[in-house]
C-alpha cells in the first residue's frame, strides 16, 4: 500500500461526530482535580483464521493521528473493526465490520469471543471487545475494502511469521492485534507461536 499524504493540519472541532473532548472535574481522597478527556464510542475488533492459507486476516489502512505522532508510519496492521454506534449486540456488529472491510459472510454462530478490556485509559477509557473467527474462501462474498470513503487493504499475515510480526517495531500495530494472537495460541495449542 502505498500513502502520499498531503496537507495534514490540525483545527478546533466546532461540532464532532466521533469524538468530544471535555474536562472533568472530581473530588478523589479530599482532593479536587481535574483532567481532560475524550468521550468517544466504544469498539469491537476481530481475529480472522483462515485455516486453508493457514493465515490471519488483517486490515492495513492510514490513520491520521498516528501519521501525526510519526511521520514515517503511513499506514496500520489491525483487526478487522469498527465503533458501536448502532443499536445491535456486539456480535452483529463485528459481523457488518467483516463484511464491510473485508468482504466475508460469517455465520452469527460461529464468531466467538475473546474478551472486553479497556484502551486509551488516561485520554477516552473506551471498551474494546475483541471477537475470533475461522474464515474459508467460501465465505468470501465480495472483494472488502470498507465503505464510503474507507481505503482498506486486506493483508494475510501467514502464522509462520506472526511471531516475529509481533516484535518487528517498524509495523505499526495495536494492542488488541496483539493480544487476540496471544489468545489464539493459548487456546489452539495445536498451533504454535513459531
Amino acid at each position: 500500500m502505498k500513502n502520499i499524504i498531503k496537507n495534514l493540519k490540525g483545527e478546533k472541532l466546532e461540532n464532532p461526530n466521533y469524538v468530544k473532548p471535555i474536562k472533568l472535574s472530581y473530588n478523589i481522597n479530599n482532593k479536587n482535580k481535574t483532567w481532560e478527556a475524550v468521550e468517544c464510542f466504544d469498539s469491537v475488533s476481530i481475529l480472522l483464521f483462515d485455516k486453508q492459507k493457514e493465515a490471519f486476516l488483517l486490515v492495513k489502512q492510514f490513520r491520521a493521528p498516528v501519521y501525526l505522532n510519526d511521520k514515517k508510519r503511513t499506514f496500520t496492521y489491525e483487526l478487522c473493526a469498527g465503533i458501536i454506534d448502532k443499536d445491535k449486540d456486539l456480535v452483529n456488529i463485528a459481523k457488518e465490520e467483516v463484511d464491510e472491510e473485508c468482504g466475508y459472510d460469517i455465520p452469527s454462530k460461529k464468531i466467538e469471543k475473546i474478551l472486553t478490556f479497556f484502551s486509551n485509559v488516561g485520554v477516552s477509557g473506551s471498551k474494546s471487545t475483541l471477537f475470533f473467527a475461522n474464515i474459508n474462501d467460501n465465505m468470501k462474498v465480495h472483494k472488502g475494502g470498507g465503505i464510503e470513503d474507507e481505503e482498506i487493504e486486506l493483508y494475510f499475515l501467514p502464522l509462520k511469521e506472526v511471531r516475529a510480526f509481533i516484535f518487528d517495531e517498524s509495523k505499526t500495530k495495536t494492542s488488541g492485534l496483539i493480544l487476540s494472537f496471544y489468545w489464539f495460541f493459548e487456546k489452539y495449542k495445536n498451533y504454535s507461536l513459531i
